[in-house]
């Protein structure tokens, strides 16, 4: 058999689609980044007509590329949050703004087998966005955040995810040395607001893209 892995977790995410769409979600399938840029621009977008959007932090999402589309699109009003250029008080008072957007997109630290998603922030703004505010929020999920429980969604955000975030924005913290969560008070701390989303509410408002491909941290 060609490419068997891949075969293996297209079998594990139509499997996952289908709980996630018991759940409440609008679930779509992708083999890959590419393909999920596409199903955000040909099927998402244009169903939901967003006249504003903006983004929380993810690796994910900027490895759909769609992070430059929506920056540069003329049929969209972006709040960029990520960009170098703006003060820290800028970027909080532009993801203050961003919780009342059209369409907010982001990515999720882990996903569970029964159909919840697990989140960790440092201020909150995506946790934030994923729980209220936002008209549709989009959540493009890579394989390798998928997990069997709760448990071991939040083993993965404390082990693993956190410890890489810290070490990728130079924080300050026990972890960028140890290379695993030290439960620090550090005041750059990430690790403060958690978020479990176990339904879509209303149904359909959350949208979610599965990509057969490892993505983001």
């Amino acid at each position: 058999m060609n490419k068997p892995i891949d075969t293996f977790w297209n079998l594990n995410l139509r499997e996952l689609r289908d709980t996630l769409r018991k759940n409440n979600f609008d679930v779509y399938l992708a083999d890959n980044c590419e393909e999920a840029r596409k199903i955000v621009v040909d099927e998402i977008l244009p169903e939901i007509k967003p006249k504003t959007v903006s983004w929380g932090g993810s690796q994910t999402l900027a490895g759909t590329g769609l992070y430059e589309l929506l920056r540069d699109s003329d049929e969209y009003e972006a709040l960029d949050t990520w960009d170098k250029n703006l003060s820290n008080e800028e970027k909080n008072e532009l993801r203050r703004q961003a919780l009342l957007v059209d369409c907010f997109f982001t990515g999720t630290n882990a996903i569970t087998e029964q159909g919840h998603l697990v989140n960790l922030d440092m201020i909150g703004n995506r946790t934030g966005a994923i729980t209220f505010g936002p008209r549709n929020v989009v959540i493009l999920v890579s394989r390798n955040k998928v997990v069997p429980d709760l448990q071991r969604a939040m083993d993965r955000v404390k082990e693993y995810v956190a410890p890489v975030n810290t070490l990728r924005l130079d924080m300050k913290t026990p972890c960028v040395k140890t290379g695993y969560c030290m439960d620090c008070s550090s005041p750059q701390r990430i690790c403060n607001v958690w978020s479990i989303t176990e339904k879509s509410f209303p149904k359909g408002r959350i949208k979610i893209v599965l990509i057969n491909e490892d993505a983001g941290y």
